[in-house]
């Protein structure tokens, strides 16, 4: 269609009789049409006009999200930041992925300068305690825990306040980019790292951003995990992947927008979850318990 004819088209919703027509033939036309919608609500005085301008750009840019997402998942889902970037853009669809990157990259060089070939993991993970926990000051969301901002990647990098996996993704993210061992742990209520050193000579660890970083042993992961009641798992001590690292992102985001009696936007994010898992959507118990769910460690 021409420029033109899409205006045309966008002012046939005046036309109550045939808005929902329009609109069905809108929603065909994918996300290059949100210019052509955007210029005609700033246009309109007319707030039902508005309104519907709005839902239809949110339902453009939430068909375009769900296909991204297809895309990410069908290529194995390997990119975490990726990942963590499409969840970012259902509530910020304008959120930059390169300037996720260079945050990363900045962290990245500062952990860079310090390190020395010869550290041991302990020190390596003293080094990124340091700059991330001492000179950036990333900490706990403590005040608004249940906040879907902390889900948000590019907020948490800003605000430096996020909720256990948000932090962790952001020292894995780093760690990565050292070519450092470090993988993520779907910990039940709490999202953990591990240390997995190539000499087998020494043994792995456990790494808790929520706590600034502090350093544990699987014998701290077993007592964890007792003091819930639950039977060990290998699931609670073994790398998890970043396709089920962005499952958890996005079941947070669930239960923060339950909390935050938004309900639609709960719904919304479930299909975007279902996305991630099996074909009928379902989660299984042990990943629908792998929340942050109000633990606050």
């Amino acid at each position: 269609m021409t420029n033109k004819e899409i205006k045309a088209l966008i002012s046939l919703l005046d036309d109550p009789e045939i808005a929902p027509q329009i609109q069905d033939r809108i929603q065909t036309l994918g996300e290059s049409i949100i210019p052509f919608l955007e210029e005609s609500w700033e246009e309109t005085l007319d707030p039902q006009q508005q309104q519907r301008l709005e839902d239809l750009i949110h339902n453009l840019q939430f068909d375009g999200l769900q296909q991204r997402l297809r895309v990410w998942r069908d290529s194995g889902g390997e990119n975490l930041i990726e990942g963590m970037w499409l969840l970012n853009s259902y509530q910020y669809p304008d959120a930059d992925l390169q300037a996720l990157n260079r945050a990363i990259e900045q962290l990245r060089f500062e952990v860079w300068t310090l390190l020395r070939p010869e550290m041991h993991p302990a020190d390596q993970i003293q080094v990124l305690n340091h700059v991330l926990f001492r000179a950036h000051k990333f900490a706990a969301n403590t005040q608004n825990f249940h906040s879907p901002a902390n889900s948000m990647l590019h907020l948490v990098l800003e605000t430096r306040r996020g909720n256990p996996l948000t932090l962790c993704v952001i020292y894995l993210l780093v760690a990565q980019r050292l070519n450092l061992p470090i993988f993520g742990v779907n910990l039940p209520n709490l999202f953990v790292l591990t240390y997995r050193p190539e000499d087998r000579t020494v043994p792995a660890f456990y790494i808790n951003c929520y706590n600034r970083g502090l350093i544990l042993s699987r014998t701290d992961i077993e007592h964890y995990v007792a003091q819930l009641n639950l039977s060990s798992n290998d699931i609670f001590f073994e790398p998890c992947s970043h396709l089920d690292i962005v499952r958890r992102a996005l079941r947070n985001l669930v239960f923060s927008f339950e909390k935050m009696q938004e309900p639609a936007k709960a719904a919304e994010v479930s299909k975007l979850l279902a996305i991630l898992t099996d074909e009928s959507g379902e989660v299984t118990d042990t990943e629908a318990s792998a929340t942050e769910e109000g633990d606050e460690e």
